[in-house]
């Protein structure tokens, strides 16, 4: 039989559909006749609730997971209710003010976005997620400082204020050519990507126009070509409150939380699935089967992409964790901050 919509259902059926699965993703428990008999919602017998239920069984958007063990949402049940019956519960002002709070504390953009996932956990109960943001940052200066034993720090600062260190080897070169490299790739930096500083820098070079010797622009395109690297090896996603995947409700399906930690592992597969919600004009909801990546484990991933204050989108966020999460909290909850990230980044 065929998964009505939600419109094509009795008035009655649509209020027990109702209370089984919101009794469902407050106690991620099946909930039976007897108490659906016991809610001053429902004004029937228990042998009529156990017909309706019965009823929503045959369409699929319930089952029963055991013999008398009451009814609970099937996939298709959550995403017939996720679309056509929940009221959002936006964020108070108080959890508002929380979230803003958290994401403008000082520090690089890194910090923000573990402070991002972290808190989206925390709200969640759930694993929180982050996609680091596709856009290169822009920086403002370098400087190379010299360690000895034929080594240099480079310190390299963005215009968020974000601060990188790298190692560099330099053989013998002098203090004052590293201080004349230094200014050299400083004088073109401000404003720019580190991609459009190296290009520019090379054509000057190869064009003859750079006052470099020839052991400073090795120095500076053996420099440029580290940091480059380091920039495309960086984590794409932050993933932080796996623990909390580990609650009491999962003792009974360890099999399922398992798998889920595995997918997490593989974390470039699971910013794959981020991407899906990139060009999304609001949160996307993946429930269950509904993406490859994790049918096993039977989770559901709550997902929202933010933009920089010109409108691009510079990456995504969410939260991950099992088919019962308060989707009514949640969906709102990562649709705030996705925003407010957004004003950050800037």
């Amino acid at each position: 039989m065929a998964t009505p919509p939600v419109t094509e259902m009795s008035e009655r059926a649509r209020e027990i559909f109702r209370l089984v699965v919101e009794g469902y993703l407050e106690s991620g428990q099946p909930v039976g006749s007897k108490a659906l008999a016991q809610d001053d919602a429902v004004n029937l017998s228990p042998a009529s609730i156990r017909s309706v239920l019965a009823d929503l069984e045959a369409t699929g958007v319930l089952a029963a997971p055991h013999t008398s063990a009451g009814r609970m949402p099937t996939e298709i049940g959550l995403r017939l209710f996720v679309d056509g019956m929940m009221q959002m519960a936006e964020p108070s002002q108080a959890e508002r003010n929380a979230i803003e709070r958290r994401l403008n504390e000082p520090g690089p953009i890194e910090q923000a976005l573990e402070a991002t996932s972290a808190m989206l956990s925390d709200l969640s109960g759930a694993a929180g997620m982050v996609m680091v943001p596709s856009r290169e940052p822009r920086l403002a200066q370098i400087s190379l400082v010299p360690l000895g034993q034929g080594r240099a720090l480079a310190v390299l600062v963005g215009e968020d204020g974000a601060i990188e260190n790298r190692v560099l080897e330099v053989g013998n070169t002098p203090a004052n050519i590293l201080e004349q490299v230094s200014n050299y790739i400083s004088a073109r930096l401000p404003g720019r990507t580190l991609a459009d500083a190296s290009a520019l820098m090379r054509q000057e070079i190869a064009d003859g126009k750079s006052a470099l010797d020839s052991a400073s622009q090795d120095l500076v395109e053996r420099g440029l070509a580290v940091w480059t690297e380091d920039a495309s090896k960086r984590p794409v996603l932050i993933v932080r409150g796996q623990a909390n995947l580990l609650d009491e409700s999962a003792i009974g399906d360890l099999d399922r939380v398992r798998s889920l930690l595995d997918d997490l592992e593989n974390k470039q597969s699971v910013a794959d699935l981020l991407e899906n919600a990139r060009e999304a004009e609001a949160t996307r909801i993946f429930i269950g089967a509904e993406n490859r990546l994790f049918a096993l484990s039977g989770s559901s991933v709550i997902a929202s992409p933010y933009r920089d204050r010109e409108g691009k989108v510079v990456g995504v966020l969410g939260v991950i964790g099992p088919t019962r999460l308060n989707y009514a909290r949640v969906v709102p909850m990562v649709d705030f901050t996705a925003r407010s990230l957004g004003k950050l980044i800037g």
